[in-house]
């Protein structure tokens, strides 16, 4: 994916949600003259870890529609 479609600086809005490291290849996600973040608060571990679960059942979801429509 190129960078035009991965982030959209120039409304505020960068698709690589702000990762670290950054992958986007703008200036948009930090360096703010500060070092980025190594460690995260529990609260953020355990939203990021709920999301992820959020998104791995739309995933077995989705895989589990897909096979039910190859066997038919």
């Amino acid at each position: 994916m190129s960078h035009e479609e991965k982030c959209d600086c120039n409304n505020s809005a960068c698709g690589c949600e702000h990762q670290q490291p950054c992958d986007c290849g703008c200036d948009c996600c930090g360096d703010d003259g500060h070092f980025p973040r190594r460690y995260q608060t529990k609260a953020e571990q355990i939203a990021f870890l709920e999301g992820y679960l959020g998104e791995l059942k739309l995933e077995l979801q989705a895989v589990e529609e897909h096979l039910a429509s190859l066997k038919i």
